[in-house]
């Protein structure tokens, strides 16, 4: 009985301890991220978004609209691919895709809004999004925000509609 035990360890030890550290220093990546996140939406929460079809702010003198974007490739960790397979097979809400799409998401505004900063506009309206998979095990997915950047001097508008 111990040898078997023994065989056990060495066959399958590997393969459970790189499991292991993938899991903590994917889980530990991903909460450095969103950290990192919650900080740049703070500093760029000056820059109002709005999503509205036909809503166009008061711009100021002589400001024109310009495109400004950001995208991101963001990649799954193998340790949530996993889980979201087994998850899968019982029809299960696979929370691990969708955390991977809101970090792609908010990244790609996060850069879209660097981007309108770094230009000197306050305002982007009509933000549109774009998500796509990258490759067909669903693992790495692109994240594409772009909108129209003005200088505007409306602050009614206070409430972000993203």
């Amino acid at each position: 009985m111990n040898n078997s035990l023994t065989q056990f360890l060495i066959n399958y030890a590997p393969f459970i301890l790189l499991f292991a550290a993938g899991w903590f220093f994917g889980s530990r990546h991903e909460r450095q991220h969103l950290a990192q996140l919650r900080v740049s939406e703070q500093a760029l929460g000056h820059i109002i978004v709005s999503s509205e079809r036909f809503y166009c702010p008061k711009l100021a003198a002589g400001s024109e609209g310009e495109l400004v974007l950001g995208s991101v490739v963001i990649a799954q960790d193998y340790f949530k691919m996993i889980i979201a397979r087994v998850l899968s097979l019982f029809g299960k809400n696979l929370t691990t895709y969708e955390t991977l799409l809101d970090r792609a998401r908010r990244e790609a505004i996060v850069r879209m809004r660097t981007e309108a900063n770094a230009k000197g506009y306050n305002h982007i309206y009509g933000l549109r999004m774009e998500v796509t998979n990258i490759n067909q095990l669903g693992s790495m997915v692109e994240a594409i925000a772009y909108g129209t950047a003005v200088v505007s001097t409306d602050s009614t508008h206070t409430e972000p509609s993203i």
